[in-house]
């Protein structure tokens, strides 16, 4: 699968003014996984590896500590997954994930955020099928063969294994997440990883190039400062 998980996900912490949004995010992140399964991360797997995830995104403990008290609280907000696919300035394919408390004010934030940059935001399934959906697990080791023997025992249904500079790259199914992880950490002793998620990762590429290179750049700023967007995937290169 290569590298593209790298710089197809769009980064949220280019400056310290876009800190807050990191934070902000992450709250929220926590907050639903808590109140669905629960504030003990031993218990919690999802939100053990999510606050593992928050931790090194640099996060600070009270933004993490206030999520979490906050979801022990009965009531409170009723955040929902929310997706949008489309064909952003060139015609690159784009997915948007939210999580938000009123959908209808969340669709027309994103549509016009489409709109004000000549793009089109489609139906569900409409640019999803162009993309592999993934968990992407990177840690140090230098062993190949070792890791994918310890992933096979545990019936972990490897897309990919790939070692490069020391470190190692599982792709798996997003089902087989905790259950690779498991398997790393039984077999290899593996419990520290620098990445650590599920991602969109573009089956190919579709090249940008001037306009729209500036259009599309715009296009991520403004989807960037809507609360509601959690992470954006695309297939952009430029």
């Amino acid at each position: 699968m290569g590298r593209a998980y790298q710089n197809r996900k769009v980064s949220m912490a280019k400056t310290s003014d876009a800190k807050a949004k990191v934070y902000s995010k992450y709250g929220r992140e926590l907050y639903v996984c808590a109140k669905a399964g629960g504030v003990d991360p031993d218990g919690n797997l999802a939100l053990r590896g999510l606050i593992e995830r928050a931790k090194k995104n640099q996060v600070p403990t009270h933004v993490i500590e206030k999520a979490l008290d906050k979801a022990k609280g009965s009531g409170g907000e009723d955040f929902a997954p929310a997706r949008y696919e489309g064909f952003g300035p060139g015609g690159c394919m784009v997915i948007v994930d939210c999580l938000t408390d009123n959908p209808n004010r969340t669709f027309n934030d994103v549509r016009q955020c489409f709109t004000k940059t000549k793009s089109k935001i489609g139906i569900q399934g409409a640019v999803s099928h162009t993309f592999d959906h993934t968990c992407i697990l990177v840690f140090k080791h230098d062993d190949e063969d070792t890791v994918l023997e310890a992933l096979l025992s545990a019936d972990v249904d490897v897309s990919d294994v790939e070692s490069e500079e020391g470190n190692i790259t599982v792709f798996a199914p997003p089902g087989d997440y905790f259950k690779a992880k498991q398997a790393l950490a039984d077999g290899l002793g593996v419990n520290d990883f620098e990445v650590d998620e599920i991602q969109f990762i573009p089956k190919a590429s579709t090249a940008l190039a001037g306009d729209d290179v500036v259009m599309f750049e715009k296009f991520l700023d403004m989807l960037n400062e809507l609360d509601d967007v959690q992470n954006i995937y695309h297939d952009a290169e430029y």
